[in-house]
């Protein structure tokens, strides 16, 4: 790991001119590629102090050895060569979007000397035409059904091969869904001009062989050829149904790609629809690791000249609306270079209203959606578990692997409310079973860190007290054993005093050997995880020492740059950007504080509405409703004798005493004439009067 001291650039020998720039390994690969308006300004930022970096990068700062730059013209001229250089060196600190392979999609092997229609998954290959991504059900129904009117090859390596040496067609040869060029009844040249046909209608241009199919099957009626007539209503038909499966969602002259994109501290998902005669012809996805201090304009203009840049079948389809959630950064350099690539204008705009701003947000749903299912399937994997709770306890320092971990949260709306959360992991899965929420009131209401220590000594003060119990249980089932070994017998007791009666001994071995009351908080965990930095951490640590609780250890994990901070440290522990330990203590947190934020608004939900009622011993919601049908309001049941009570439907003697008693200016709930009636806190609304 190298110094950035020894390979910092004298400020005088840089240029401030418009460029881009190159950091390189000691092996000389280079790991980062940028691009920079003024190149002085931006390097000086790299090396004026290293320390106070952000952790990504201060990483790629000291894996470098060297950096070298070259100025341009233009910014114009920047984002070309910026792109191109990202492309050929690959560098591993820029970031790089990666294709969801979620779904399968409808792919055509235009590189093949006869193109084949298949379904595809995984990785793209060169060559090949994509459509999609579609359900597994609809992709298989599509492809079907649009066979018999493009008859293109669909069938593998080895069918085709055995049909050119037999000289026989397969089955679809037969059944008029394959033109058979393995046998020659059609030529290569014949059958590539059906597959263009194919990729021409799935990229959007249905209604022009919707058109020609009449105008011929119109002829074919003319010379009385009804049979032909009657196939190409079919072919008709079939294209419709195709065609009319993907609804408008815009004006029919609209052509645009739609980009929406959902994203967290670590990563962020991205969604295009692909919008032609105002349907939505296509969609793809992209997850990307966040392994550069890049903002949201930032990470749209990357997107963009990624998407664009690389893909020609996305070249050749570029629309002349792009949309995105943000205007990316150098919106207008950025829009000439996909005008160049497109030969045509294009336009980069952000919908803030009307339709386009609708399927926009469908869009941004669905990156929600990618990322969500992304970290699911992460976390499910045993492999990358085994691997996250291998790093954070190497990370830690910690003598013990973490079978157990819990983490705790504090939720509450300025002071009020105040509610937390415990959630726990079990060899890196959720456990919801013993999930536990957690109530806090009094002088621990009146910041985090004493909510957090209050929440920390009742969970472990629960767990003590189970502990003890359970001792003193197993203590107690010991002691009753006889025989062989020389203990007490049965009538016998063990100090020598006056013998037990049997029917007494039985009733006392009977009590000792009653169950133990199930433990709340079962076993304690390895280590508790908590939702702040440092003073979060030191508020818990005192409040495991307070119990005398020493194997339990404590981590916090601050949100604002992912820091892991230890009790009594001065400096917090930075894990990798992209290190399986971090995404996992990320996933807990984040769950912790979805536990808490629920349980704070069902308890700020309940305290919106109050009534004079609530407080009287015995009376629920049934009783409180016959009360108010009966009286009418609340003042006239504050005004009723005990005798005029019991008239209600439910209400007997002593709950009628119990609310007399209520009310009276004595009563634990008495309350003046003018007393506030109940009132919904939300709408103002007056409940009862």
């Amino acid at each position: 790991m190298a110094d950035p001291s020894s390979y910092r650039p004298q400020t005088g020998e840089i240029p401030t001119n418009p460029g881009v720039y190159r950091f390189r390994d000691p092996h000389g690969r280079v790991i980062y590629v940028g691009k920079a308006k003024n190149l002085r300004s931006r390097l000086n930022s790299y090396f004026a102090n290293p320390a106070g970096l952000l952790p990504k990068t201060h990483a790629m700062v000291y894996a470098a050895s060297s950096v070298e730059w070259t100025v341009v013209g233009s910014e114009l001229e920047s984002l070309q060569l910026e792109y191109t250089w990202i492309k050929e060196f690959k560098p591993r600190f820029n970031v790089v979007f990666r294709d969801d392979k979620t779904y399968p999609y409808l792919a055509v092997t235009m590189g093949e000397k006869l193109p084949r229609v298949q379904v595809m998954r995984g990785e793209r290959r060169k060559g090949t035409r994509y459509f999609g991504p579609y359900t597994a059900g609809a992709i298989r129904e599509t492809m079907d059904t649009l066979l018999r009117v493009f008859p293109v090859r669909s069938c593998s390596a080895g069918v085709l091969k055995r049909a050119q040496a037999s000289g026989r067609p397969c089955l679809l040869g037969y059944i008029d869904k394959c033109s058979a060029p393995c046998v020659g009844r059609v030529t290569p040249e014949e059958h590539r001009a059906l597959a263009e046909d194919f990729c021409a209608f799935m990229g959007g241009e249905a209604k022009r062989f919707i058109a020609r199919l009449e105008k011929e099957m119109g002829a074919a009626v003319a010379i009385l050829d009804y049979e032909r007539a009657a196939r190409l209503r079919d072919d008709i038909t079939a294209l419709k149904k195709v065609f009319e499966r993907n609804a408008v969602v815009l004006a029919e002259d609209t052509d645009a790609d739609v980009f929406a994109l959902h994203e967290d501290e670590l990563e962020a998902a991205v969604q295009v629809f692909h919008v032609r005669g105002g349907r939505v012809r296509g969609q793809r996805g992209w997850v990307v690791e966040k392994v550069e201090d890049f903002t949201t304009p930032d990470l749209v203009e990357h997107l963009l000249q990624q998407v664009y840049g690389e893909d020609a079948e996305i070249q050749g389809r570029l629309p002349r609306e792009v949309l995105v959630p943000v205007e990316p950064s150098n919106a207008q350099d950025l829009a000439a270079w996909l005008g160049g690539i497109r030969g045509a204008k294009v336009d980069i705009r952000v919908p803030q209203r009307g339709d386009k701003a609708a399927l926009m947000s469908t869009v941004r749903d669905n990156a929600e959606h990618a990322l969500r299912l992304h970290k699911t399937r992460r976390a499910g994997d045993l492999t990358v578990r085994s691997q996250a709770l291998q790093e954070l306890q190497e990370a830690l320092e910690l003598p013990v692997p973490l079978l157990r971990i819990e983490c705790f949260d504090v939720s509450h709306v300025q002071g009020t409310n105040v509610v937390a959360s415990m959630v726990v992991v079990e060899d890196g899965l959720p456990k919801k079973s013993d999930y536990r929420k957690f109530s806090i009131t009094g002088s621990a209401a009146t910041d985090d860190t004493a909510a957090m220590h209050d929440v920390l000594t009742r969970r472990f003060r629960h767990y003590l007290v189970d502990k003890t119990a359970q001792v003193e249980t197993a203590e107690l089932v010991a002691t009753p054993a006889a025989g062989a070994n020389g203990a007490a017998a049965p009538g016998a007791a063990a100090n020598g005093s006056a013998p037990v009666s049997g029917s007494a001994a039985d009733a006392a071995l009977a009590d000792t050997t009653t169950p133990a009351p199930k433990a709340k908080f079962a076993y304690p965990p390895n280590l508790v995880v908590v939702d702040g930095g440092k003073p979060q951490v030191n508020a818990a640590a005192r409040a495991l020492e307070a119990l005398g609780i020493d194997d339990v250890y404590v981590v916090g994990l601050a949100k604002r740059l992912e820091e892991v901070w230890l009790p009594d440290s001065d400096f917090p522990v930075i894990l990798p950007r992209s290190s399986q330990g971090l995404y996992m203590l990320q996933r807990i947190r984040d769950e912790a504080h979805r536990f808490a934020i629920s349980f704070h608004r069902q308890k700020r939900g309940k305290a919106m509405t109050v009534s004079a009622l609530d407080g009287v011993p015995g009376l629920g919601d049934s009783k409180r409703k016959a009360l108010l049908a009966h009286f009418g309001s609340v003042k006239k049941i504050k005004a009723a004798t005990a005798e005029e009570l019991t008239a209600a439907k439910g209400v007997g003697p002593a709950l009628a005493a119990a609310i007399v008693t209520h009310f009276s200016p004595a009563g634990a709930g008495g309350a003046p004439e003018d007393a506030v009636p109940a009132i919904n806190m939300t709408t103002g609304e007056v409940l009862e009067t």
